[in-house]
């Protein structure tokens, strides 16, 4: 029996009871004086009747620039920003390794930016610059891939992990009739996102329901389009067994799609994972991939920008159980280490892919 598809409209977490007024600390926009000197970011107590001043400087900083997936994710971050009379940016490296965005952190902090909004290519690497820039008075939130709690203020969240694991795991084992071997085409070996899921998705296929299924290899694609095709191709020549593959992300996920197009394995490998129905959708019509799954990543970036704000203006701190409103999406409660859930992941397959542009 097929599952029951997931389709994720406008929600958010309902406000528990009437919000308590905050008397301190309403704001710590660029030019705050704080008073000791000491700690960086969101500071003091949530007002959360706070006043979000014009001309915020919301920087995002994506893994790399010109990835389709990091680009329209950035495109919700600029609407948001845009709505909050803000000033947007987007800065960020050529290509997606554990350092290269600690230049533009640095970049960004002496520039003054209120709020520097990340997606990690590694959860450490990054930590020193962040909190450089905390001192300095900016607020941090990353988004799509997390850094370490200690540097950063919030994390929005596409999905839960768990969710995410899960419903890829889901997808193969009904593709290739819950028996032989799999092989994982991953972003980068540093990647936050990318190793939690890899994590969740073995933790997922240790259960009972799933032994017959064995995972041969894990591959990196870096979140190049060419070297992902490459590791395609190898994982193909170097298992010829394998009876599919996922690729927990949107760069890796296409390409591989693109070889798997045009070569001999067409309709005997199955192919899912994470991807855009922009990017996939020749590939579903054309039967190389039957289905996949991703959360909005505009409304991700959509989220981050409004949480940005609400830090920057003292609405929240980023504690536990704080609440803030996040335009269209409505009101978002923050979970625990400061995690914002944006909602579950949508599978795109046949029947839907044509009711989604992104």
């Amino acid at each position: 029996m097929m599952r029951k598809r997931i389709r994720y409209g406008v929600t958010a977490a309902a406000l528990a009871g009437v919000m308590l007024a905050a008397t301190a600390c309403g704001g710590t926009t660029r030019g705050d004086d704080s008073g000791d000197g000491s700690g960086g970011g969101a500071q003091g107590e949530a007002d959360p009747n706070a006043e979000i001043p014009e001309g915020l400087a919301i920087s995002f900083l994506p893994k790399q620039l010109n990835n389709p997936y990091m680009t329209y994710a950035n495109s919700g971050g600029q609407e948001a920003v845009e709505e909050l009379a803000g000033e947007f940016k987007e800065v960020g490296p050529s290509e997606a390794n554990a350092s290269s965005q600690v230049s533009y952190i640095n970049t960004l902090s002496q520039q003054g930016s209120d709020a520097i909004v990340i997606a990690a290519n590694d959860p450490d690497a990054v930590c020193g610059a962040l909190n450089q820039a905390r001192q300095a008075g900016s607020v941090v939130v990353s988004y799509d891939s997390d850094t370490n709690p200690d540097c950063r203020d919030v994390f929005i969240n596409q999905a839960t992990a768990e969710d995410i694991a899960r419903i890829q795991v889901e997808m193969v084992a009904e593709q290739i009739g819950g028996e032989g071997e799999i092989a994982f085409l991953s972003a980068t070996p540093n990647a936050t996102n990318q190793n939690t899921w890899l994590e969740l998705m073995e933790e997922e296929l240790a259960k009972e329901e799933y032994a017959d299924i064995e995972v041969v290899d894990t591959v990196y694609g870096n979140d190049d389009d060419q070297k992902s095709f490459n590791e395609m191709q190898a994982l193909l020549q170097s298992h010829p067994d394998l009876a599919g593959v996922v690729a927990p992300t949107t760069v890796g996920l296409a390409a591989a799609a693109r070889y798997l197009s045009g070569s001999d394995f067409k309709g005997e490998v199955v192919l899912t994972g994470l991807g855009t129905p922009n990017q996939m959708q020749e590939y579903v019509e054309d039967g190389t991939v039957e289905e996949f799954a991703l959360w909005d990543p505009k409304d991700m970036g959509y989220l981050a920008g409004y949480a940005a704000a609400s830090l920057s203006a003292g609405r929240i701190t980023g504690a536990e159980g704080e609440t803030f409103e996040a335009g269209r999406l409505g009101d978002y409660e923050i979970g625990a280490n400061g995690e914002v859930v944006l909602g579950p992941p949508t599978v795109f397959n046949a029947d839907n892919i044509d009711d989604y542009d992104f």
